[in-house]
């Protein structure tokens, strides 16, 4: 397991633009001064220079690219009650660039990020996220009872707007106060590893700007979250400041929507659980087959079927050519175990149907028709599309035409020179154009004419077979060129198929038992069955000879995608998948490093689909959003975080308000009123008796908390679920012996060997082997672990060799008596050795000695009780095989925030 974080955000209060966006005026004066007097007149004062120039930066329209992620997602429905929504935008620098007309300072954000409940707004009445296109003129002058912002300057009042209208009072009921905004916006500095979204969107390491919202969503329905400007609106954000009765105009630059449904909410917590719940107990509990049904049977047959249903197969319906109706055997391209490679001559072609891909298992008289299928189905598929069909019999047909006309050429040495992709009377201008050809034409014109031989015809020779041809460099070069230019979309075309686009469900999981609802299942990629569905799609209109003979050219063209195959992957039926229309799956490798993600895609709304370029060793299912979210916990009050140490960010295991003090309260005491009887939701955290300042008493001695200290205290790390292997392995790194009154003289020597003739014998020898255990999980998901040596007596057997702690301060060829690390009083494991010459394995459970060196190096000395002539030989890490290890066996963890990676 990697010991750096995948995920480390750094929070800032916000970035201070050098200028903001505006219209500024240069002046250059001169003055003529002597000894600090003005001698130039104020009449007849040297000329002046001015000029202006204007910062723009987003006001009316936000480009999308500026928007980096939402939370709650869009679309989704979920329980929101406890959540703050937010908006993540790539460009840090966006909320702090304009400058709201009238403030001291440019710190306030001129965004905001407003929070409708359905029925709140007149342009979104079912709280969609919906808005007007006005233009901006409207925007300004929206009419009478209408109040628009007061902006200034010179504006195009044409150019459109995405608007809101809303009453005056839900707007003064929901925007946030003048001294509300500054903490309702920050700054973050991502560093993660790069990682693929299910919207193609890649998380790299960059700067971010955060705007929440101060309304939670608690009453259950729709909502929709809108960033709006508030630039002109400064002055009149209080109660009090407009018409009651009138109308609110604002320009709205984002907008999406969500639905809080607290009673038929997911329970994700639990729904993740369930999913990962089969590989607790059964390593094989995530692999992608059909389990067998009833009692196990001795006989060969029912040993065979099962054999085959825990390789993936399935049976399918199967009609021979006789007529016979029975079944097959079928395995997709997704399988449990590593599949077998297959002989590269059944992999060669073209071929025109599928019978090369059948094979048959003549001890049992089936078929299995997995790779016949699949080249079936890629045919069918290539079929399908108009498009691709016309270019593959294009680029045949021209290629046909084109190894024609070498061949023919091929007979006339004079003629074979011939360059067929040059333009026709190329050669003959470029005759012409040759140095000297012009004086030597004159030259032969004013010579007088002289009868000579008749010209000797040149020798013709045996056209050339297709195969001497293609091994002809400059027919070879011609032909991959014509390839080339005549397929320009198929090797685009190819690497999607290969990717599984277009692939029905069935071919994929050919039994829906095998991912029935609210499972997981990973698997391996069958390289051989995606060869054939490529094949399959790149055989079409292969029907002649030629069409044979000239199909490694083809071939050649299609191999120089340089496109790395899919090597595993993941599938998850689950209502999660539905519920988190975007979430985060983090595949890496046991070094920490991540896995490529090659295609990511929602086969039906709640089943993904996950392909990656390589094995991983470790998945993380995250809960959706940019890393974190803002909110409270279930019990409706905020889990305090360090703000100063060294473990800044971090849970300090204390909560606001204190439950520990009697009617303290929650956070829903710092809400305010509400409106008409309704529940009140948005937070107060102005003022003396505002949340901000009671938070910041809990928090800090003295003084408020910053913007980027209020976020940090808000945020709610998102869910994660690890998937790990059931078991790992670690090799010996380092190994010798110490010889009592002996200096520096084995190193790695095998084999390693373990006597005890007493405290001042020559012969008292202990053995030091050394582990890297800094990648492995916390202590608290080692469920056993298992020191492994093979090891067998010399001289006398039956004794026990004892395992002991002792130091990491060794080295293999440097380890003398004198200077070894003492050992634990106490042994921690033991094993007994049997007969002489009976090599085994022998195991010590170390598990508790591992559990408290997790994350770093572990030393284990092997020794033995004094006396008995007993003398253990043990295989060192130099050892040809069977080298000393440990196995240790990882418990699933459980759910938990995943603040710690």
């Amino acid at each position: 397991m990697p010991t750096r974080p995948d995920l480390n955000v750094s929070f800032y209060d916000h970035l201070d633009p050098k200028v903001t966006a505006d219209v500024y005026t240069i002046t250059v004066e001169h003055l003529l001064t002597k000894d600090g007097v003005r001698i130039d007149t104020e009449a007849d004062p040297l000329p002046k220079a001015s000029d202006s120039y204007e910062i723009r930066a987003a006001q009316f329209v936000l480009d999308p690219s500026s928007v980096h992620a939402v939370f709650p997602p869009p679309g989704a429905a979920g329980l929101y009650t406890h959540v703050l929504p937010h908006i993540t935008l790539s460009r840090a620098i966006l909320p702090w660039e304009r400058q709201l007309r009238g403030r001291l300072a440019a710190k306030e954000p001129w965004l905001a990020l407003l929070v409708f409940a359905a029925g709140e707004l007149d342009d979104d009445p079912d709280a969609q996220g919906e808005f007007t296109i006005r233009p901006i003129s409207e925007l300004r002058e929206p009419g009478a009872g209408i109040n628009g912002p007061e902006l200034s300057g010179t504006i195009d009042g044409s150019n459109p707007c995405r608007t809101i209208d809303l009453p005056v009072a839900v707007f003064h009921a929901i925007v946030a106060r003048q001294d509300e905004l500054f903490h309702l916006a920050h700054m973050r500095d991502v560093h993660t590893a790069p990682q693929r979204r299910d919207n193609g969107e890649i998380l790299t390491e960059g700067e971010y700007a955060v705007l929440a919202a101060n309304r939670f969503p608690r009453t259950p329905g729709s909502y929709a979250v809108h960033l709006v400007s508030l630039e002109g609106w400064l002055g009149r954000l209080a109660p009090g400041t407009l018409p009651a009765n009138e109308k609110v105009r604002l320009c709205s630059l984002w907008s999406w929507s969500f639905t809080n449904d607290p009673v038929g909410s997911l329970d994700p917590a639990g729904l993740l659980r369930n999913l990962v719940r089969p590989g607790y107990t059964d390593p094989e509990g995530l692999g992608l087959r059909l389990a067998p049904v009833g009692e196990p049977s001795a006989t060969p047959e029912t040993e065979h079927a099962r054999t085959r249903l825990h390789r993936g197969c399935t049976a399918v319906a199967y009609r021979t050519l006789a007529g016979e109706d029975t079944y097959a055997w079928y395995r997709g391209p997704f399988t449990p175990l590593t599949a077998p490679e297959l002989p590269v001559e059944a992999t060669k072609g073209p071929h025109t149907t599928a019978d090369h891909a059948l094979i048959y298992d003549s001890e049992y008289g089936l078929f299995d028709v997995s790779y016949a299928a699949a080249w079936t189905l890629g045919r069918a598929i290539a079929l399908a599309d108009p498009d691709y069909s016309s270019e593959v019999v294009q680029a045949r047909r021209e290629l046909a035409n084109r190894a024609a006309a070498l061949l023919a050429l091929s007979a006339d040495p004079a003629r074979a020179m011939t360059d067929l992709d040059e333009p026709a009377g190329t050669a003959a201008l470029r005759k012409l154009a040759a140095p000297g050809f012009g004086r030597g034409l004159v030259e032969a014109l004013r010579a007088p004419t002289v009868q000579g031989p008749p010209p000797v015809r040149a020798a013709r020779r045996n056209r050339l077979e297709p195969s001497a041809l293609l091994a002809e460099p400059r027919a070879h070069s011609s032909l991959l060129k014509l390839a080339q230019d005549t397929t320009p979309t198929m090797p685009d075309w190819l690497e999607r198929l290969g990717l599984l686009n277009g692939v029905p469900f069935a071919h994929l999981v050919p039994d829906p038992r095998m991912l029935p609802p609210e499972s997981l299942r990973a698997f391996r990629i069958d390289p051989a069955w995606i060869q054939a569905l490529v094949a399959g799609a790149a055989d079409v209109a292969a029907h002649t000879t030629l069409d044979h003979d000239l199909h490694p050219v083809l071939t050649e063209r299609l191999s120089r995608t340089g496109s790395a195959p899919p090597v595993a992957g993941l599938l998850m039926n689950s209502e999660l998948v539905r519920a988190w229309p975007v979430f985060d799956i983090l595949a890496t490798t046991a070094d920490g490093e991540p896995v490529g993600e090659l295609r990511r895609d929602h086969l039906a709304p709640d089943v993904l689909l996950v392909l990656w370029d390589a094995v991983p060793d470790q998945i993380a299912i995250r809960e959706p959003g940019q890393g974190i979210h803002f909110g409270i916990n279930s019990e409706e009050r905020i889990s305090l975080r360090h703000l100063t140490g060294n473990r800044v960010g971090y849970p300090t295991d204390t909560e606001f308000p204190d439950p520990g003090v009697p009617g303290s309260g929650t956070v829903f005491d710092y809400l305010r009123p509400g409106r008409g009887g309704a529940l009140p939701d948005v937070l107060d955290l102005g003022g003396s008796g505002g949340l901000l300042r009671a938070l910041s008493a809990a928090c800090l001695p003295s003084g408020d908390l910053s913007p980027g200290q209020f976020a940090l205290e808000l945020v709610n790390a998102p869910l994660e679920q690890l998937l790990l292997p059931p078991t790992v392995r670690r090799d010996c790194v380092a190994g010798t012996i110490a010889q009592y009154g002996q200096g520096a003289a084995f190193g790695a020597a095998d084999p390693l060997m373990v006597e005890n003739e007493g405290p001042t014998s020559t012969t008292t020898r202990i053995a030091y082997l050394r582990f890297d255990t800094t990648q492995l999980p916390p202590p608290e998901q080692i469920g056993k672990a298992l020191l492994r040596v093979y090891a067998a007596a010399q001289d006398a057997g039956d004794f026990d060799l004892k395992a002991y702690a002792t130091g990491n301060d060794w080295g293999e060829s440097t380890l003398a008596w004198a200077d070894r690390p003492a050992l634990s009083a106490d042994p921690v494991a033991g094993a007994h050795v049997g007969a002489v010459d009976a090599w085994a394995w022998l195991e010590f459970d170390i598990t508790a000695l591992l559990r408290r060196h997790s994350g770093d190096e572990l030393s284990v000395a092997l020794g033995k009780d004094q006396g008995g002539n007993g003398i253990a030989r043990i295989a060192s890490r130099g050892a040809a095989d069977n080298r000393p290890h440990l196995s240790i066996t990882i418990t699933q963890p459980t759910l938990d925030s995943g603040e710690e990676r």
